[in-house]
């Protein structure tokens, strides 16, 4: 993948910039208005409900945010946390036109160093953002560290099918037709160009399931969704428990490292 000379971090930072405006419209035109209905499973895999407190991570322009604080409801709270100054001020203009803004705040900061203590959060997300970290291992890690014991982490992403013909069809689809919807709707065919090669590189939905363990979560598991173009993939913060009060109960525990790599 070519960043132009630039560390990955400053070249995604620059592109996202680039794409603000237009980055909502592109998401419900690539995805034939699917991202919608991928949102509102999200919010149910985390557990968002009435007087939870989310984390959505590298939140963009805020949609993911948004739809979490339905659910949250009047007592609930959402953070939501991107390093793109233009696409934190799209979430925050999009905020303006609900009637509960006091649900949601958007931080600008890092993925890798979130400016959180150890268990803060009900649940945290992440939309189409892994991807686009220097280091998807740190990120990961870093979510698992701010929720509570028995939350959820969740992430929504482009994934790699595996059906014949539906497959190459996709590929071809991200490959040659998203780069030019992208040049005619954005003027930037490089951005979209760098989504395709982004996906290209990301982990396959099971191999991500497998790394959400690595990084010390439980049941860990996807969901593929549009035949496996898209996937949710989701870990468990493990519940501290007094390991030798188990043990004279003779309770077999799990090993945080255990993956299910479950397909739905």
């Amino acid at each position: 993948m070519d960043f132009a000379g630039k560390d990955k971090a400053s070249y995604v930072k620059e592109t996202f910039n680039t794409i603000a405006k237009r980055y909502d419209f592109m998401n419900s035109v690539m995805t034939w208005g699917m991202d919608k209905r991928w949102r509102r499973r999200v919010v149910e895999c985390v557990g968002a409900g009435e007087g939870t407190h989310m984390l959505d991570v590298c939140c963009g322009t805020g949609q993911l945010s948004l739809a979490l604080a339905r659910a949250v409801g009047p007592r609930g709270k959402v953070t939501g946390l991107d390093f793109s100054e233009n696409m934190l001020s799209k979430a925050r203009e999009q905020l303006r036109c609900v009637s509960w803004p006091q649900r949601v705040e958007f931080l600008r900061g890092d993925a890798l160093a979130l400016p959180f203590a150890d268990e803060s959060f009900d649940g945290a997300t992440v939309g189409w953002g892994l991807r686009n970290l220097p280091d998807l291992r740190l990120g990961i890690r870093e979510m698992a560290r701010v929720v509570k014991p028995g939350a959820k982490v969740v992430s929504l992403d482009m994934a790699k099918p595996d059906l014949p013909v539906f497959k190459q069809v996709y590929w071809f689809y991200f490959e040659k037709v998203v780069p030019l919807l992208g040049s005619i709707f954005t003027g930037k065919k490089s951005a979209y160009r760098y989504l395709h090669d982004s996906a290209v590189q990301f982990p396959a939905q099971r191999d991500l399931s497998a790394i959400f363990a690595e990084c010390g979560l439980t049941d860990t598991r996807y969901r593929n969704l549009a035949g496996g173009a898209v996937a949710i993939v989701e870990g468990t913060k493990p519940i501290r428990t007094n390991v030798p009060d188990a043990k004279k109960a003779g309770t077999k525990h799990q090993n945080p490292l255990d993956t299910t790599g479950k397909q739905e």
